[in-house]
């Protein structure tokens, strides 16, 4: 019997050829112009020889004067050449990938000493208060710059685009209701909302091409008091009203696919991406999913987020649930045969095997590199070296050794 999991889902105009995609996972690689640089090959090769349906080019920027990593991806028009060869040579390896590029904004998340940090709040978020506060003038210009990448990813040969409004980008920090205080896209939901709705529409009617998608991956509850998903400014309870009302109304505007995401990376790590002493947050990611697609029109649509820690349903500290029923492909079926979501993204396996997809399509399980949720490759990430899987591969490996050598042990675990 044919698995969900390998049935083509059809995202727009395009058609995925299974519901098995890549998540936008940061690889610190880029040249000194900000292209794809030989690591950036490397890792993208793999993954478009690896089987997987759909895949989401990583946090890429508009602009390098507020970056939060060094090596950062870069779409600018100086990138477009770089980008379509880039494009161009990939789509050799593997031609039927939906292939869309995230283009992001730090804000006041950009890393203090390779740029500046930069704030949309009056009052600034606890442990950024040297987040200099931005008025609407230079939001029009990030936005500006925004637009511009879109039409670039567009000419370069990309897919479509995802806007991003999640992990304590500038989009979750104008969308949440931390964002209090009036402006044209602060204190009412209203206001707030109108800032991805704004940019969404742009993207769409700028670019003008009814085969480009326009997506979003969302933060549907970040998990902090005032974060996307809370019930005010300073409330820790839980309201998914206004994230339920963002995706209907990117939908309305003509996104055609939400990523599902939660928590921030920079503060609620364990809940964007499940730690492995408490793995049991991934299952309020098939919450957060099953809201989306519930809220959703059926050809919307919904790529659920958080199905790495699951593995093969084994070597994780799961309670309650045996492990036959508790793997990525045990989840990725039911998930999507019972409307929970339409397609599963990989984030953290994707370093430690690409080529999961086809070796779950050809019988070759046993042969899958389980990602272990140790978290070294978020340790890469947080140290701002490039990014890989130090448990599968060696010179990751004897890297991270280095590092702990010359610097000691992470202190503290967010990015």
């Amino acid at each position: 019997m044919r698995e969900e999991l390998f049935t083509p889902v059809k995202i727009g105009n395009k058609t995925a050829p299974n519901r098995i995609g890549i998540n936008a996972m940061e690889g610190c690689d880029a040249d000194e112009q900000g292209n794809p640089g030989p690591r950036t090959y490397e890792r993208y090769e793999k993954l478009f020889d690896g089987g997987s349906g759909f895949i989401n080019l990583e946090a890429i920027t508009a602009q390098y004067d507020n970056i939060s990593r060094v090596h950062q991806l870069s779409i600018m028009p100086r990138n477009l050449e770089g980008l379509s060869k880039f494009v161009k040579h990939l789509r050799t390896i593997n031609n039927d990938v939906v292939f869309v590029f995230q283009l992001t904004h730090s804000g006041e998340i950009s890393h203090p000493t390779l740029s500046k940090r930069i704030r949309v709040t009056e009052e600034p978020l606890y442990g950024y208060e040297d987040a200099r506060l931005i008025g609407e003038d230079e939001v029009k210009t990030i936005m500006d710059q925004l637009v511009l990448a879109a039409k670039i990813a567009h000419d370069a040969g990309a897919d479509g685009v995802d806007l991003k409004f999640c992990h304590g980008y500038l989009g979750s920090q104008i969308l949440r209701p931390f964002n209090r205080h009036n402006w044209k896209y602060g204190g009412s939901w209203e206001r707030r909302r109108q800032y991805a709705f704004d940019l969404t529409e742009r993207v769409i009617r700028e670019v003008n091409d009814p085969d480009f998608l326009v997506g979003s991956k969302v933060s549907i509850f970040e998990g902090f008091p005032g974060g996307q998903g809370s019930a005010g400014p300073d409330s820790s309870v839980m309201d998914l009203s206004e994230s339920i009302d963002l995706i209907k109304g990117l939908e309305e505007r003509g996104a055609k696919y939400i990523i599902q995401s939660a928590g921030s990376p920079s503060h609620t790590l364990a809940l964007s991406q499940a730690d492995r002493h408490i793995p049991d947050h991934a299952y309020f990611h098939h919450y957060f999913q099953k809201v989306c697609r519930d809220n959703l029109k059926k050809e919307t649509v919904v790529i659920g987020s958080a199905y790495s820690i699951f593995r093969n349903g084994k070597g994780t500290n799961f309670q309650a649930v045996s492990p036959e029923k508790n793997s990525i492909r045990f989840w990725g079926n039911k998930n999507i045969r019972e409307g929970v979501t339409d397609l599963i993204c990989l984030g953290r396996q994707s370093f430690a095997d690409p080529y999961v997809a086809k070796k779950i399509l050809e019988g070759r399980e046993n042969e899958i590199k389980w990602c272990t949720a140790c978290d070294n490759c978020i340790e890469f990430l947080i140290r701002q070296e490039n990014v890989g899987c130090s448990t599968y591969n060696p010179p990751y490996t004897k890297r991270m050794q280095e590092i702990r050598a010359e610097k000691g042990n992470l202190r503290e675990k967010h990015t």
